[in-house]
Order: C-alpha cells, then sequence, then structure tokens
C-alpha cells in the first residue's frame, strides 16, 4: 500500500472495528504489502485493510477461512466477537481477524511444516468451495510478461526465457493428469505464524485448485521429503513453474516489493540452473 494511503487505512480500521463495539484506543502497523496489517488495542484484534479499488479476493478469502474453521486445519482464525465479513469503510475493505501472540522465534522443522502442510490439505479436501484454477495465475504472468509496456525493465532474453518456461512447463503439468483439490495457493514461509496453538497459515486470498504439488513447491525443498504423497517429478516442474511466475512479477512495473528487481533477477538465473540441471526443455 502507497504510504500517502496508510494513515486513512489505519483510519478506516479504527473505525470499522469501533463501530462493532469493539475497543480501540491504539493501532499498531505490522506489514505492509499489498494490504495494511494493524494491531488494534486494546481489543487485541488483528485488521487487515486493502483499497477497494484494487481488492478483489477478500470475500473469498472470508469465506474459506469461515469453512475451514469447521475443520481441523490449520489456519488463522477471523475474530469470533464480530460477524465475519468484508466491512467496507472510506475506500477501503475492512477484515477482523484473531491476533496470535508471537512465540519465542525458532526455525521450522521440514517435518512439522509438512504436517502443517499436508493438516490444511487435508482440510481443504472436505470443503466445497468454487475457487480459481492455479492456471489461472499463470495465465496472468504469461499477460505481464507479453506486455512491454508492463513490464518495461525486462530484457529480451529474459523475457524470452519467462515467456518459453510458463508455456512449456504449463503444459507438462497439464499433461500429467494429477489429481486437483483446494490449495493455498502461496504456503511459503511469510504465511506461516509460529503461534502458541502451533503452525497456522495465513493469507487465504490466494487459494486455488490445483495438484498439491503446487502449493508444496513453494515451501522449502526439505518439506516435500517429508511429504510422501507428493509425486516428485511434478514437484519438480512446479517448483520451476513457481520460480517463473513470481519472477514475473517482480519486473511488474507497479510492483512495490523492497529490491524486487533484485530478487527478479536472482530468480531468473535460478530458473536457468534448474532448467539445466534436470534437463528440462523450455524452447518455444
Amino acid at each position: 500500500m502507497q504510504t500517502s494511503q496508510v494513515r486513512s487505512a489505519v483510519r478506516a480500521a479504527l473505525s470499522s472495528a469501533s463501530a462493532l463495539d469493539l475497543r480501540v484506543d491504539d493501532a499498531v502497523v505490522l506489514h505492509n504489502s499489498n494490504r495494511l496489517a494493524v494491531r488494534l488495542l486494546p481489543c487485541d484484534v488483528l485488521a487487515r485493510v486493502a483499497h477497494v479499488a484494487r481488492e478483489s479476493g477478500t470475500e473469498f478469502e472470508v469465506e474459506v477461512a469461515r469453512r475451514l474453521a469447521e475443520t481441523d486445519s490449520p489456519v488463522a482464525a477471523l475474530e469470533p466477537r464480530v460477524e465475519p465479513r468484508v466491512y467496507v469503510r472510506d475506500g477501503f475493505v475492512v477484515t477482523l481477524w484473531t491476533y496470535y501472540e508471537p512465540v519465542s522465534p525458532r526455525d521450522v522443522a521440514p517435518a512439522e511444516y509438512a504436517q502443517a502442510l499436508a493438516r490444511l490439505h487435508a482440510g481443504m479436501r472436505e470443503i466445497d468451495l468454487p475457487a480459481p484454477h492455479f492456471t489461472d495465475r499463470i495465465a496472468q504472468a504469461q499477460w505481464l510478461v507479453g506486455n512491454r509496456a508492463q513490464t518495461p525493465e525486462l530484457a529480451d532474453a529474459e523475457r524470452d526465457l519467462l515467456t518459453n518456461t510458463l508455456r512449456s512447463l504449463r503444459r507438462a503439468i497439464d499433461d500429467r493428469g494429477a489429481d486437483e483439490q483446494l490449495l493455498h495457493g502461496e504456503p511459503h514461509l511469510g504465511n506461516l505464524l509460529r503461534t502458541k496453538k502451533g503452525l497456522l497459515f495465513v493469507d487465504l486470498e490466494t487459494c486455488c485448485r490445483g495438484p498439491i504439488e503446487f502449493d508444496i513447491a513453494h515451501a522449502p525443498e526439505e518439506v516435500s521429503e517429508h511429504y510422501p504423497a507428493a509425486n516428485q517429478d511434478l514437484l519438480r516442474e512446479c517448483r520451476i513453474l513457481m520460480l517463473a511466475m513470481i519472477a514475473t512479477w517482480r519486473w511488474d512495473r507497479d510492483d512495490q516489493l523492497p529490491n524486487g528487481r533484485q530478487l527478479g533477477t536472482e530468480w531468473l538465473s535460478q530458473i536457468r540452473a534448474a532448467l539445466d540441471r534436470y534437463g528440462l526443455d523450455a524452447a518455444p
């Protein structure tokens, strides 16, 4: 979120919570990306705020969270003291979540990570909810790569690499015909919290349908060794595909991630190395 919008977004969170009879005397900004995460005190609620014009998946995320709350899924919960829905205030959409006090930080063991992800997948198999297909995300990346006005700093050689990688791996994964289900979409370490209740996944707006390997590809490589149901060949393809997608986002002229271009360059090098290592063909 643009710095100029942060103050207004915080005010929207404060007024939304106050209107719901939650006591709010202070607000602490915890994270700023495409959404603002704000801890409201003393009611101790986590508010997630986005500009209404740039947010389309909030209602979907709330519905996924509401459904998963009825299972044993390791996900962050919506705030139980208010109606589980999206609140619109002053041009912003606001959702209210349980705030989890951080516990002593330590590395997440691969087996622990894999167990949490497997539990999440099991819970997602229990709910019947229409969701975008993971290939919709690939199509978005392909559109960006093909739109020079939107990715003006992407050199021709790198543009060709991303174009061919996205196309060829999408085709290879489709050809495998793997079983598909509801997925988190981006269950990487940045969307995983260590809490007193154990590991919990957050940011459910990226949920989509696809093979479980697409989710596992977002976790550190060691995690897959503890997820026995994963097809290693398919997982390898999904990892490179995922790299191509996130590299593409970094070349979007509207990308606001710090050091985004540097990351994009590093990931392009990793794509080349992975294609060579596994002898995969990303030719047109």
